[in-house]
């Protein structure tokens, strides 16, 4: 589904990322791990090129996506991202923040937009929310409006940075529930997470970052039980 090649980025003379390479497959669940600043936030927006790469390519569904030539609008609407801030319009109910994309941007009939906004905001869990405004809302419930808004795009790939270090420590599990029912569901995904027992949980594969570079990646029992970098062994020993 994604392919990144040789991928690098600064910002300004800061190197940020260093000559990233990986891939993520049809229906796979990968999670980006490692200390706050090591680029893996960066390296998700790269994905949907919120971020300009400076050098390197990213390739979504084999084909490399060039951003002067093609319409980024496209790409991204195969590529769903939820952010650790959920950005909801919160003069809008939680039914028109769901809408208002599929009916600005893939003109679908309002009907049409709010049958589908209705069930999805039923597989969040949210359904008896739709009227209400954001204000209204508990943080994991916002982000579960996110979550929703993201997929009424019908994402082939959805992004998710950080999606629970904005919340209080009792909304974590309702948020991380309604991700590992999109895993379960197939849905392929790319998470940042500093939730380790999580990414143990539902990652076919984990990525540990460190200063711009991809230090280890393997599946989570390789990573968590075995792992055989020294900085990776380092990382997890303070956290665990």
């Amino acid at each position: 589904m994604v392919t990144v090649k040789n991928l690098n980025k600064y910002f300004g003379d800061l190197h940020v990322l260093k000559d990233i390479n990986f891939k993520v497959r049809e229906s796979e669940v990968v999670c980006l791990i490692g200390s706050s600043g090591s680029g893996k936030s960066t390296l998700l927006r790269c994905l949907n090129f919120l971020e300009m790469l400076n050098s390197g390519v990213v390739m979504i569904k084999g084909q490399a996506v060039d951003p002067k030539k093609n319409n980024l609008n496209d790409v991204r609407q195969k590529v769903g991202m939820v952010f650790q801030q959920f950005n909801l319009f919160p003069h809008k109910t939680v039914l028109e923040n769901v809408t208002e994309a599929p009916i600005q941007v893939k003109k679908k009939k309002k009907t049409e937009a709010e049958q589908e906004a209705l069930a999805l905001l039923k597989k969040v869990g949210l359904l008896e929310k739709a009227n209400e405004f954001p204000s209204k809302l508990s943080g994991g419930q916002m982000q579960r409006v996110a979550i929703a808004r993201a997929l009424a795009m019908k994402p082939e790939i959805m992004l998710f940075d950080e999606p629970t270090s904005a919340l209080d420590p009792e909304l974590v599990g309702e948020v991380l529930q309604t991700i590992k029912t999109l895993a379960s569901e197939g849905m392929t995904m790319v998470v940042v997470t500093h939730e380790m027992g999580f990414a143990r949980e539902v990652a076919d594969r984990v990525v540990y970052m460190h200063e711009g570079r991809i230090v280890e990646v393997g599946e989570p029992e390789e990573i968590f039980d075995h792992p055989k970098e020294e900085r990776t062994k380092a990382f997890l020993s303070s956290i665990l």
